[in-house]
């Protein structure tokens, strides 16, 4: 089993540059215990300090790091001009030897589509034509133009080519059997939410197996989950309580305000009817707890999890790689 991390620092207006220090050298030591990969998330206007520029931040990590893979989940392609995040991904695979992974995605959160004054209904659109844009960047030894609905370049060609080739392997978060197929079919990889039940988990994991046919492996998908190891009842239902405090807060940010009650769409939308579905996929209890939930994983044919780990819990993340045999 393979563990990675996922999530990202918060900081604070009266002190911007602490929570990101702290959240950098979290990461550092987790390059030193064995962490595979860090995946760092993109949002905008939360108000309470996400982070919203993940490739500069990896930037900064690429030259602190020596073998920890660089990863984002995910940067959301609508909300970006497809060349210069090109340019941006590309320069990180470089500064880093080559070892971006650049998750992407479509974005589900209302207020982000809200503050960028874009319509949510675009977003798959948008998606598809950045994604032509940057892989034809990416790819491209000359100088190319692109004039579609959303974007237009005129004579244009990436600099620098990224270290990765033909780029950084591209990872997708999808739910759907569609969308699964879809992502396998493309050479994607596949990124797995936290919330999503083992059983659903190997299914999903099924279907992306038999998309990608005799290209499968294993490595190709990663398994998000909520983890703290912690040492009593008191310590792990007190985790459990900051944790839903937390999803109620992305709840809020990515529901429509006309549509407060809905339950579709992808990520934790999904589950907001489901509580108890998130309680029992989360990564929650004593050492020994935890590594029984990591078999159930292993069983379902996850070999690789990115760990949220809550409040950046330095024990937790020293305890959790002892369960990586």
């Amino acid at each position: 089993m393979r563990f990675g991390l996922f999530g990202g620092a918060q900081s604070s207006q009266a002190d911007p540059a602490r929570g990101y220090n702290e959240y950098l050298d979290f990461l550092l030591e987790a390059e030193t215990l064995g962490y595979h990969a860090c995946f760092l998330t993109e949002h905008h206007f939360t108000g309470w300090g996400q982070v919203s520029a993940p490739l500069h931040m990896l930037s900064w990590l690429a030259g602190r790091t020596t073998r920890l893979r660089l990863g984002t989940a995910v940067m959301v392609l609508a909300w970006h001009n497809p060349m210069l995040l090109a340019e941006q991904a590309a320069t990180v695979d470089v500064l880093s030897g080559g070892r971006l992974d650049l998750g992407i995605g479509r974005g589900y959160r209302h207020n982000e589509f809200h503050g960028f004054a874009m319509d949510a209904d675009e977003a798959e659109a948008r998606f598809a034509e950045s994604l032509e844009v940057m892989t034809r960047a990416w790819i491209s030894r000359e100088r190319f133009s692109h004039h579609g609905r959303f974007w237009n370049f005129n004579d244009v060609i990436l600099e620098p080519a990224p270290v990765q080739r033909p780029h950084p392997p591209l990872w997708l978060s999808a739910g759907r059997d569609a969308s699964i197929r879809a992502a396998a079919g493309r050479g994607h990889r596949l990124l797995l939410d936290q919330f999503t039940p083992v059983e659903t988990l190997a299914a999903r994991i099924a279907t992306y197996r038999d998309a990608t046919g005799t290209k499968f492996d294993p490595s190709m998908i990663a398994v998000a989950r909520d983890v703290f190891i912690g040492d009593s009842p008191a310590e792990i239902e007190d985790a459990f309580r900051r944790r839903a405090i937390g999803h109620q807060r992305m709840i809020d940010a990515a529901r429509t305000p006309n549509h407060p009650s809905a339950s579709t769409g992808s990520h934790i939308l999904a589950w907001t009817d489901r509580p108890e579905a998130r309680i029992e996929a989360a990564l929650y209890g004593t050492q020994d707890q935890v590594a029984a939930k990591i078999d159930a994983l292993r069983g379902a044919g996850v070999t690789t999890i990115l760990c949220n780990i809550l409040g950046q819990s330095r024990p937790t993340l020293r305890r959790l790689i002892a369960l990586s045999a």
